[in-house]
């Protein structure tokens, strides 16, 4: 049996209206027609940044509980410093330049400074070092329950990314849509590494699932990521975690946290909201140490709150 047309299943004949053609084309070409879906020109709009924020939010949100990733280890720190061996090659260039041209302030800046990364390149190895402590921390390749996180760029973030990788453990990379395109480490896990427009949905997956923060040396994003979680911690918008800055010495010469309490623009007590240990080992062991002294294993206390 023939199956029966709805009315609605053909255009109206040529014969009842001449031009239908033109007309129907025209609907056919008009933004109001297209799916909200599938109009970008509506998605982008002012009017629709709620819908945005949320979706930036919920697809990684949804991958990760796909993953079972439960809790993080958060690792900040510049995306600037570099391996050992390439830190000492780009200081080598730049010395030969300066033998040709003496006297050129440009490069001499340039030579302090290639010679300041040579100095932090040992960042490099603890960030690796303490990615690797992350990723041997759990029961095996498949155990997400406790999982490293990064910015997902190159520099510190790369290096305790790679730390995971080299022991076969997945890990995170939270990368950023930027106006200059900011390329992913290879060492984030391909199925955890995400890509966000707005950095405030960013911020919110750092600490949504952080069980501890640990800090290397950095710039402009790493003090913005450092302080507010200071912040929230100090104002119990977020529960109290362990806070790690690695390397003394330049924090110490960054910033004066005693000021701030001698000012009285902070209280002594939040000094004790973070802590400064020297390389890997001594963070790894501060973050245990941290849930022992308050009556929790690190792991227990991630299945009491999973």
């Amino acid at each position: 049996m023939k199956k029966r047309s709805f009315p609605w299943q053909k255009p109206k004949p040529k014969t009842e209206e001449p031009k239908v053609e033109e007309l129907l084309q025209k609907i056919f070409d008009s933004p109001s027609y297209k799916l909200a879906m599938e109009d970008v020109g509506f998605l982008m709009s002012d009017d629709t940044r709620g819908v945005r924020l949320e979706l930036d939010y919920l697809k990684p949100e949804l991958i990760m509980k796909k993953y079972g990733i439960k809790h993080t280890i958060v690792v900040f720190g510049s995306a600037r410093i570099k391996e050992p061996k390439t830190a000492l090659n780009e200081l080598n260039k730049i010395q030969k330049l300066v033998n040709k041209e003496p006297n050129s302030k440009q490069l001499l800046r340039e030579l302090r400074i290639a010679e300041k990364m040579v100095e932090k390149s040992i960042y490099y190895e603890e960030a690796r070092n303490f990615g690797q402590l992350v990723g041997e921390a759990g029961k095996g390749p498949e155990d997400n329950t406790l999982t490293l996180m990064t910015g997902g760029g190159p520099g510190i973030m790369e290096a305790a990314n790679r730390g995971a990788y080299n022991v076969g453990a997945k890990s995170i990379g939270l990368n950023i849509q930027l106006p200059h395109e900011q390329f992913p480490n290879p060492y984030v896990s391909p199925e955890l590494c995400f890509q966000f427009h707005y950095f405030a949905i960013r911020k919110l997956h750092f600490l949504h699932r952080a069980c501890a923060l640990v800090v290397f040396p950095g710039g402009f994003g790493t003090l913005d990521e450092l302080f507010e979680t200071l912040t929230l911690i100090q104002t119990h918008k977020n529960r109290p975690i362990p806070v790690v800055l690695v390397g003394k010495e330049y924090w110490h010469k960054l910033i004066n946290f005693k000021f701030l309490v001698d000012e009285g623009t902070i209280e002594p007590e939040d000094l004790h909201i973070f802590t400064f240990k020297e390389n890997a080992q001594e963070a790894w062991e501060y973050i245990l140490g941290w849930y022992e002294k308050r009556g929790l294993d690190l792991f227990d206390n991630i299945k009491d709150k999973s």
